[in-house]
């Protein structure tokens, strides 16, 4: 975009010198404060359970490779590991597993193998690339009537087994979107009459599957909900709560860092009028990889996903038009001659924002790795040109056709910026090859963003609408298509969920990159779920965030 001239500030300012109207939106404040900042790691601590966690874990690599253990056995240990977040530490051994058990699998095997079973080995092979046949769930089908046979109804484990299952589905399975439909209908009439662990796993998965869930949280909750398949194996419990313990005692440290970082920053001073959400927006990239080796990489996506809460806000809810086409032209022009041309109060944000991103630059440079910093930095500027795109929409009163709307709502998702600046600190593992693969944009990526945009759409649309915002999808649609606000929202539901699909699809072997880079594509979506699925859970995060921060950060597990 050209400059658009010094001489719109002043006629962002009406007559009089009056301050202009500004969208503003009255966020509600942290429900967190400077309650982070104080915490204080002792390294001693990390490193006795580090040491503590190295005989267990020795003992469930020996379980993971014992030859001798039956193979529903194994499908099972495997299963539990990946429940509990450790799948990371023996993957090796447990592909080495499940690549002879793939080759052994015979259909005729699970003839007599009861529903619970079946969904557990289903899941075993499926969440970690291996397209197991959907076929193993035919026998529970009625052959004649083409439904589920009714006996499976009292097998309350076994219909869970089958439901999560579902959510693993691709295109064309139709057995696993009946399935998903028959359980989870079958399970809303009965979960009230049930008891124990098995009532709360039943109101978990109905809540939120495993397979959207994030994967901290979900092991988390497995310790609660599961203590009978937790105790199978002494040294698979005892490594997964001191491995727990370790992480959390990390990923406290980090969110200090990153709350003393933004509290040095002064945002809050300078740009009040933003919403103010660290450790919301730490547990969102926490949800994309929660490995010990990634901690640098959180730190630093964190930081830049912060940043696009300031810029977000600011087009969103605080500056005029005309400030917001010199903030674009400053942000595209990316040098700090821009600064004179833009408003005073969001000078301080544009000068930090260039010199953590030259910093690091200067840091990655030194490792050849600078490439993954500037596609970071061209998604920055992308976004900003999309937010534009759209407050021209709003101010003009223009409603996008839907399509319209869709190609830059993929950009103004913020998808592109989280997912690119997410791998800028992940080391060796992000190649030339690998940010070449990312930016062929492969359907796995399409797919996530999608959800990233419709999921998000489908829970803020009142509240834009209220606040005037012409561009919100659930509209876009009604204008393109003809159709009531209802029928809207149900068809962008049918297409999250034939993206979640196309994820599934894309993590299936053989892969074109490494899992570690497919991770945070499919973690994303995950996030948009926890965040998105039953409100807007980042602007109003009253509920589902805050459990799950006083979950990972607050409380501690029991040894």
């Amino acid at each position: 975009m050209a400059a658009v001239g010094v001489s719109a500030i002043a006629q962002a300012n009406t007559k009089n010198n009056a301050e202009p109207v500004r969208p503003l939106a009255n966020f509600p404040p942290s429900k967190w404060g400077d309650v982070f900042l104080s915490f204080s790691l002792d390294d001693s601590v990390m490193e006795e359970c580090a040491k503590a966690m190295e005989e267990p874990k020795e003992e469930v690599r020996r379980l993971i490779m014992d030859p001798t253990m039956d193979s529903n056995k194994a499908l099972t240990l495997i299963y539990n590991v990946r429940r509990l977040g450790l799948t990371y530490m023996f993957l090796k051994e447990i592909e080495d597993q499940l690549d002879r058990l793939f080759k052994e699998f015979n259909l005729e095997d699970y003839a007599e193998v009861d529903l619970h079973t079946i969904s557990i080995n289903f899941q075993a092979f499926r969440h970690l690339g291996y397209k197991l046949p959907c076929d193993v769930f035919n026998k529970f089908k009625d052959s004649d009537t083409n439904t589920f046979k009714e006996f499976i109804t009292s097998d309350v484990r076994g219909m869970l087994g089958l439901y999560e299952s579902a959510q693993l589905r691709l295109k064309g399975e139709k057995i696993l979107d009946d399935a998903s439909a028959f359980a989870e209908t079958k399970l809303k009439s009965l979960v009230n009459t049930l008891e124990g662990d098995l009532a709360q796993q039943v109101k978990q998965s109905l809540k939120r599957p495993f397979h959207h869930g994030m994967p901290m949280v979900e092991a988390r909750l497995y310790f609660s909900n599961y203590q009978e398949e937790c105790s199978t194996h002494d040294s698979l419990l005892k490594l997964a709560k001191l491995h727990f313990n370790y992480l959390q005692l990390q990923q406290k440290e980090e969110l200090r860092i990153v709350s003393k970082w933004w509290k040095d920053m002064r945002f809050q001073e300078t740009t009040p009028y933003i919403r103010d959400r660290v450790p919301e927006i730490y547990l969102w990239i926490l949800g994309l990889y929660f490995e010990p080796r990634y901690s640098l990489a959180r730190i630093i996506a964190t930081k830049i996903t912060l940043f696009l809460v300031v810029l977000d806000d600011t087009y969103d809810a605080y500056a005029t038009i005309e400030e917001l086409r010199l903030l674009t032209d400053a942000i595209n022009r990316w040098d700090i001659s821009a600064l004179s041309q833009i408003p005073e109060y969001i000078r301080p944000f544009y000068k930090i924002l260039l010199n953590e991103y030259a910093e690091l630059e200067k840091q990655l440079a030194k490792e050849g790795r600078v490439n993954s910093v500037i596609a970071s930095k061209e998604a920055i500027q992308d976004i900003a040109r999309g937010y534009l795109e759209e407050a021209e929409w709003t101010n003009s009163g223009y409603v996008a056709s839907f399509p319209e709307y869709v190609k830059n709502g993929l950009i103004t998702s913020a998808y592109n910026v989280i997912s690119k600046s997410a791998l800028v600190g992940m080391g060796e593992i992000v190649s030339k090859d690998a940010l070449a693969w990312y930016e062929s944009h492969p359907k796995i990526l399409q797919a996530s963003e999608l959800i990233s945009r419709l999921q998000d759409d489908v829970m803020t649309y009142q509240f834009e609408r209220e606040r005037g915002q012409s561009a919100t999808g659930v509209d876009s649609y009604i204008k393109t298509y003809g159709v009531s606000e209802k029928e809207a929202i149900e068809e962008l539901k049918k297409m999250i969920e034939n993206a979640w699909k196309d994820i599934n699809e894309g993590c299936l072997k053989p892969r074109e990159v490494s899992v570690d880079l497919l991770a945070p594509i499919l973690n994303l979506a995950r996030m948009i779920d926890v965040v998105y699925r039953y409100d807007d859970g980042f602007t109003f995060p009253g509920k589902t965030l805050k459990e799950y921060i006083t979950l990972l950060f607050v409380s501690s597990l029991p040894m």
